[in-house]
C-alpha cells in the first residue's frame, strides 16, 4: 500500500477516534453542560397556571411564558401531518440525526441555496437548551452537542413523545408557547380540533413566528400556510382536490389573548392571583420549594359562573353609561369649572399629576418643576377610555387634561353570590380593566356604606325582642357623648313602626333603636357578621359612615336569605398542580348568627324598602315583580350609592361613587343608591330571569320557618301613613322616597 494512503487511513481512523472521543467528552459533560435525561424529558421551562370557571371554561393565565402541555392524544393529526411535511418528512425513519439531510448540507452551499437540516429531535434539543455564545468558532461544538441530546432523546422517548414535546415547547409568537395555546389564542379552540388550514397556518409561524403572524402580517402568513398545505399534499397527507380546496380559505382567526386586562372578569383574576400566590406560600413541592403560580403551570378551579360574570359587566357597562352622561353634564363637571372650585379639588389634581410616569421620569432626570409643567400642558396623541363599542378613543389632549378627563369618571363594583354556599358567582370591580385596575369589590377597597348598615342593627334589635310592628321614635336622640340632640333627618314623623321605618330608611329611628341595644353591642354584632374594618363606637356609625368594602357587606347580608347562617364568600374550589394532583380544596365556612324566626323577619321587613321603601325602583321602572328584599344606601352629599339585594336563590351587592369622593351628583334624585346603584342589580336580574339555563326563577319565594308569626309585617297601612302626611307637608316627590343622607356634624362632638 501506498505510504499516502496509509497516511490518509490513519487521519481518517484518528478523526474517528478523535469525533467519537469529542462526543464522549460532550456526553459526559466534560467540555459543557449536558443536561441529564430526567431534564430532556422534564423541562423547566415556565409553564402558565390557568383559570377555570365553575363549567371549566378557561377564562385566564398566569404566566411568564403563555405555555401548558397537550398529550400526543389531545393534538390533532392535521398537526402532526403539516409538521413533518414541512420540517421532517423522515422523522419516523431517522433516529434523531437526519443522514440524507445532512449529508446533502454541502450541496446546497455550494449552490448558495438555504435549507435547514436540523430534525425536529434537534430542534427539539435547542428549544429545550437555547444556544448560548454562539459564533463561529463555538458554533461547531454546539451542533455537535445538540446531535447528542437528540440521540439521547431517540434512545429514551418514543417517536410520539418527542414531536408532542417539541409542540409543547416551541415559541408561536404573541408570547405564546406550546400547541395548546397557540390553537386557544388564535383559534379560541383546542388542539385536537384544529382543521387542515388552522394546523398549517400554526405550523407555518415556526418558520419566524413574528414574519408569519397571520395578526400582524396576514399576506405572509397566508402565503406561508399555503406553502405548508402544498407541502402536505407532496407528502400525501392531501390530495390535490384537498389541497386545492384548503389553498382557497382566507386566514379566519378568532383571537382570544388571555392577557391580564382583557377577557372575562379581569378585576377577579387580579384578586385571584393574590389569593392563590398567598396560598402557595402555604404548599410545599415534592423537592421542597415553594410554588409559583407563573411558572408551575397550576390549575385553578374557581366558583365563578361565565354567563352570570358576563350579565354582570353587561349590567355595570350599561349602567354606568348612561350615568355618566348624567355625572358629566352636571355644573362644574361639563366646563371644566370643578378643578378650580376648592382647594381640596387642586391638591387632588396635584398628587394626580405629580403621580404620573411622565412627572416622575423627568423629576429623575433633574427637570425643573415649571418645565415639567409645561411640558405636561402640551397637548400630545394618546388613547383615553370612553363609553363606547371599543372602550377607548384616540385623541389629542395634554398630559394634565387627560388626568381631568378620567378622574371624573364614575366606578362601579358589582358581586354577586349563592348565600347558602359562599360561591362567588360573578365579580366586577370597576368599569374598565385597561385602564382603571383599582377594584372596587375587594376587600381591601372600603367606602362609607351609608344605610345599608341599618339592617344589621335592625336585625340584632329584631334579635333581642324588637317587634317589626313595634313603635320607634324619629325624633333626634340624645347621646352622652353630644353636646345636643342628633338630629340626622326624619323628625317630621314623630314615631313610626320599625318595619316602616326601615323601608324609609329614617335615620333618626336607627338612632333610637341604637340607643336601645347599646352601641357596644351593635359594634360587636357588626363584626360577628363578618366584617372586620374599624367601625367606631359613636352613634353615627349606625347610619353608615363607617367605610367597609363590598364584600364584607355581601358576607354579613349572607344571614337573611339562609335562615341566620352566615357564610363566608368562596371563589376557589380546587387548585391542582400540572399533572393534576390536588394540593388544596375548599369547603364553605358557615356559622350561625341568628336564629330562622329572626332572619325571616328581616326578609319581611327588606321586601318593604323594595315593594314601598326607598328601593320601589325596582318594581315600578324595571318591572322585577320577583320575591326581593335589599338595602339602598346613601352618604353625604352622594358621595357613595350602595344597593345590596338577595332573592331566594342569589346575593348581590353593587357600590357606584367616583374614586375621589369630593366628585358627586349634586342631586339627590340622581346620586342616591335606589339611582345610581339599584339598577345595576336589576339589569343584572333580568338578564338572569331570562336565561333559563341558569335555573334562576322569579317565581321561586322565600319560605317562611314553622310557627312563624311576624306581626303582619306585610300590612301597609303605617307606609300610606308616613306618604300621607308628606304629602300634607307639600312634599311633590314624585319618585320613590328618597334616601335620608347621614349627617354627621362633628362639632356635635
Amino acid at each position: 500500500m501506498k505510504r499516502s494512503v496509509r497516511i490518509l487511513w490513519r487521519v481518517f481512523w484518528a478523526g474517528v477516534i478523535l469525533f467519537n472521543l469529542l462526543i464522549l467528552l460532550i456526553n459526559l459533560g466534560l467540555l459543557g453542560y449536558m443536561p441529564s435525561m430526567n431534564e430532556l424529558e422534564n423541562p423547566s421551562s415556565a409553564l402558565s397556571s390557568d383559570v377555570y370557571a365553575a363549567d371549566g371554561t378557561l377564562i385566564g393565565r398566569y404566566y411568564v411564558q403563555d405555555r401548558s402541555n397537550s398529550k400526543f392524544s389531545e393534538i390533532s393529526e392535521n398537526v402532526f401531518h403539516a409538521l413533518l411535511a414541512t420540517e421532517d418528512a423522515r422523522f419516523y425513519e431517522h433516529s434523531g440525526i437526519d443522514p440524507v439531510a445532512t449529508a446533502a448540507i454541502p450541496f446546497y452551499i455550494l449552490t448558495g441555496k438555504k435549507r435547514g437540516s436540523s430534525t425536529i429531535t434537534q430542534q427539539l434539543a435547542k428549544n429545550l437548551f437555547p444556544r448560548k455564545n454562539e459564533n463561529v468558532l463555538t458554533l461547531p461544538f454546539i451542533k455537535l452537542k445538540e446531535w447528542v441530546m437528540a440521540v439521547k432523546l431517540e434512545r429514551n422517548l418514543t417517536k410520539n413523545e418527542i414531536i408532542t414535546l417539541y409542540l409543547n415547547t416551541v415559541p408561536f409568537g404573541d408570547n405564546v408557547y406550546g400547541i395548546r395555546n397557540a390553537s386557544l389564542t388564535f383559534y379560541n379552540k383546542t388542539p385536537d380540533k384544529l382543521s387542515v388550514d388552522e394546523a398549517a397556518m400554526l405550523v407555518g409561524m415556526l418558520k419566524g413566528n413574528t414574519l408569519y403572524n397571520p395578526r400582524r402580517n396576514p399576506t405572509n402568513a397566508l402565503k406561508r400556510r399555503n406553502t405548508v398545505i402544498e407541502n402536505m399534499q407532496d407528502h400525501g397527507y392531501l390530495s390535490s382536490e384537498q389541497a386545492d380546496e384548503f389553498l382557497k380559505k382566507p386566514i379566519v382567526l378568532d383571537y382570544h389573548k388571555l392577557d391580564y386586562h382583557v377577557g372575562l372578569a379581569p378585576y377577579f383574576r387580579q384578586v385571584l392571583e393574590q389569593q392563590v400566590d398567598s396560598i402557595c406560600e402555604t404548599i410545599k413541592k415534592p423537592d421542597g420549594t415553594k410554588y409559583n403560580i407563573f411558572k408551575d403551570g397550576l390549575k385553578i378551579y374557581t366558583t365563578l359562573d361565565v354567563r352570570m360574570q358576563r350579565y354582570a359587566e353587561e349590567a355595570v357597562a350599561e349602567h354606568m353609561a348612561t350615568l355618566q352622561k348624567l355625572f358629566i353634564s352636571q355644573h362644574g363637571y361639563n366646563d371644566g369649572s370643578i378643578w378650580s372650585k376648592t382647594k381640596d379639588i387642586q391638591n387632588i389634581l396635584t398628587r394626580a399629576i405629580k403621580d404620573c410616569d411622565r412627572y416622575q421620569v423627568m423629576k429623575e432626570q433633574g427637570v425643573a418643576e415649571a418645565k415639567i409643567m409645561a411640558e405636561l400642558a402640551k397637548p400630545v396623541k394618546m388613547r383615553v377610555f370612553a363609553w363606547n363599542h371599543n372602550r377607548y378613543k384616540d385623541t389629542v389632549m395634554s398630559p394634565i387634561d387627560s388626568i381631568k378627563y378620567m378622574k371624573l369618571f364614575m366606578q362601579a363594583g358589582f358581586m354577586v353570590m349563592d348565600p347558602y354556599s359562599g360561591q362567588v358567582k360573578a365579580w366586577v370591580g370597576g368599569i374598565d380593566h385597561t385602564f382603571f385596575q383599582y377594584d372596587h369589590v375587594n376587600e381591601k377597597t372600603k367606602r362609607q356604606v351609608g344605610s345599608t348598615i341599618k339592617p344589621l342593627l335592625y336585625c340584632l334589635a329584631i334579635d333581642n325582642g324588637f317587634s317589626p310592628c313595634g313603635t320607634v321614635s324619629t325624633m333626634p336622640q340624645e347621646f352622652p357623648e353630644m353636646k345636643k340632640p342628633y338630629d340626622a333627618g326624619g323628625s317630621k314623623y314623630v314615631e313610626l313602626p320599625m318595619k316602616t321605618a326601615l323601608a324609609l330608611s329614617i335615620n333618626n329611628a336607627a338612632l333610637y333603636i341604637l340607643k336601645q341595644v347599646g352601641i357596644n353591642a351593635f359594634v360587636d354584632f357588626v363584626h360577628k357578621c363578618g366584617i372586620n374594618g374599624n367601625v367606631e363606637k359613636f352613634p353615627s356609625s349606625a347610619l353608615g359612615v363607617s367605610d367597609i368594602s363590598l364584600y364584607e357587606m355581601m358576607n354579613a347580608y349572607t344571614m337573611f336569605p339562609t335562615q341566620g347562617i352566615n357564610t363566608q364568600p368562596m371563589f376557589i374550589t380546587r387548585i391542582e398542580d400540572k399533572n393534576g394532583i390536588l394540593l388544596r380544596s375548599f369547603t364553605p365556612v358557615q356559622k350561625e348568627i341568628i336564629n330562622s324566626s329572626t332572619a325571616y323577619k328581616m326578609i319581611d321587613m327588606m321586601r318593604g324598602v323594595i315593594d314601598h321603601g326607598t328601593g320601589r325602583r325596582m318594581r315600578f321602572m324595571y318591572n322585577i315583580q320577583s320575591d326581593v328584599a335589599g338595602k339602598t344606601g346613601t352618604t353625604n352629599s352622594q358621595a357613595d350609592a350602595w344597593f345590596i339585594g338577595y332573592t331566594p336563590q342569589l346575593l348581590a351587592g353593587a357600590w357606584v361613587g367616583c374614586d375621589d369622593r369630593v366628585f358627586r351628583f349634586a342631586s339627590e334624585r340622581l346620586g342616591q343608591g335606589s339611582a345610581a346603584a339599584l339598577p345595576i342589580w336589576a339589569l343584572f336580574m333580568k338578564r338572569c330571569y331570562a336565561d333559563k339555563s341558569l335555573n334562576i326563577s322569579s317565581s321561586v319565594k322565600f319560605v317562611p320557618p314553622a310557627g312563624y308569626d311576624g306581626c303582619d309585617v306585610s300590612d301597609q297601612t303605617s307606609v300610606d301613613r308616613a306618604g300621607t302626611y308628606n304629602a300634607q307637608q307639600g312634599n311633590n316627590n314624585n319618585d320613590e322616597p328618597t334616601e335620608e343622607p347621614d349627617q354627621n356634624n362633628s362639632n356635635d362632638w
